[in-house]
C-alpha cells in the first residue's frame, strides 16, 4: 500500500492493483502559469497506463512557498476510480489516456 511519504506504490481497489507513481510535481511554467502535479496510474501485469492531472494547489496560485507533496490510499483510489469511470480501459493497447481531476482526486 502507498503512503504519504512515497512517491510510488501500488493500491488495491475493488479487488484489482494498481501501480502509481508521482510524475510531475507542481511546476511554474512560462506560457501558462503554475501546472499541477500528475500521477501516473497501470494495472498491475496491463499495458494501458493514465495520467492523473491535478490542478495547482492554490498556495501556490497566491505566492506562498511550495509545501511536501501529500498522496495518500484515498486519494489514489479516487484517482483510479474517476479513470475507469471517465473510459480508461487498463487491458487495452494504445497510447496514455489523460485525466484531469480535482485536488480531491475526483
Amino acid at each position: 500500500m502507498s503512503n504519504s511519504k512515497s512517491n510510488a506504490g501500488s493500491i488495491l481497489v475493488d479487488g484489482v492493483t494498481y501501480d502509481w507513481r508521482l510524475e510531475r510535481e507542481p511546476q511554474l511554467s512560462d506560457a501558462e502559469g503554475w501546472k499541477g502535479m500528475t500521477v501516473s496510474l497501470l494495472e498491475h501485469d496491463a499495458q494501458r497506463e493514465a495520467l492523473i492531472e491535478f490542478p495547482a494547489p492554490k498556495r501556490l496560485l497566491k505566492g506562498l512557498p511550495r509545501g511536501r507533496i501529500q498522496i495518500d490510499d484515498a486519494t489514489i483510489a479516487r484517482c483510479v476510480r474517476a479513470a475507469l469511470g471517465a473510459g480508461w480501459e487498463p487491458l487495452s493497447r494504445g497510447k496514455a489516456m489523460v485525466f484531469t481531476v480535482d485536488s480531491d482526486g475526483n
